[in-house]
C-alpha cells in the first residue's frame, strides 16, 4: 500500500511538473554547452595557467597529498546541503525564481567547463579523468539538482499564483510541507554523493594519474 502511495505521489509530481522538469533539462543542458565553449573562449595564456594549477593537483593526488577523506565528507556534504538550502529558501519567495534558474544553469556551466577542459588539454586522458573525477558524484547531484530546482519552481509559481490570482485559493501550507519533505528526501542523496567524492573518487583518480597521465 506504502509503495502503490509512493509511486502516485512520484507520477503526480511529474505529470504536474512535466514542463517545468523539461524546461529546467534544457537549461542544465544549455550550461553545459555553454560551458565547454568557454574553454574554447580562453586564451593560450589562461589555458596555460590553469593546466598548471591541474598538474600540480594531479601531482598531489599522485603522492597521496590529499585532504583526509572523512574530512572531504564533511566539507563536500556541507558544500552541496548549503546549496539545497539556498534554493529551498528561494523557493519560498517570489523573487527567487529567477536565481533558482541561474543556479541551475551554473552548475551546467561548471560541469561542461570541468569536463571540457580537461579533454581539451589532455585528450583520451582528460576524458577518463572527467570520467572518474567528475561523473560519479554527479549521476546523482545532477537529477537532484534538477528535481530539487523543479521543486522549488513548482512552489515559487504557486506563491505566486496565490498572491496575484484570486481564484486560486488552494492552501499553501500542504504544499509547503509537500515542498519541505520532497527537498529533504532528495537531499539525503547528497550523502551517497559526498561518499563517492571524498571515497571512490580520489583513489580512482589516482589509478587513473598513475597509469594515463
Amino acid at each position: 500500500m506504502k509503495t502503490n502511495k509512493l509511486g502516485q505521489a512520484i507520477y503526480y509530481h511529474l505529470e504536474e511538473n512535466r514542463s517545468i522538469y523539461f524546461f529546467t533539462i534544457v537549461l542544465f543542458l544549455v550550461g553545459i554547452v555553454f560551458g565547454a565553449i568557454v574553454v574554447n573562449s580562453l586564451s593560450l595564456t589562461q589555458k596555460n595557467d590553469l593546466y598548471m594549477y591541474l598538474n600540480q593537483f594531479f601531482g598531489q593526488v599522485a603522492n597521496g597529498e590529499f585532504a583526509q577523506a572523512s574530512t572531504m565528507f564533511t566539507h563536500t556534504f556541507a558544500h552541496y546541503a548549503k546549496y539545497f538550502g539556498l534554493m529551498w529558501i528561494l523557493g519560498l519567495s517570489i523573487i527567487g525564481l529567477p536565481v533558482i534558474l541561474i543556479l541551475l544553469f551554473l552548475k551546467g556551466v561548471v560541469v561542461g567547463f570541468t569536463v571540457g577542459f580537461l579533454v581539451n588539454q589532455m585528450g583520451m586522458s582528460g576524458f577518463l579523468l572527467a570520467f572518474v573525477a567528475v561523473m560519479p558524484q554527479n549521476i546523482i547531484l545532477v537529477p537532484a539538482f534538477i528535481i530539487v530546482s523543479v521543486a522549488s519552481i513548482s512552489f515559487s509559481l504557486k506563491m505566486i499564483r496565490n498572491q496575484f490570482v484570486k481564484r486560486s485559493n488552494q492552501p499553501i501550507f500542504p504544499q509547503f510541507l509537500r515542498y519541505s519533505l520532497l527537498i529533504l528526501c532528495v537531499g539525503a542523496l547528497l550523502a551517497i554523493a559526498s561518499v563517492i567524492e571524498a571515497y571512490v573518487s580520489p583513489a580512482v583518480m589516482r589509478v587513473v594519474i598513475s597509469t594515463f597521465v
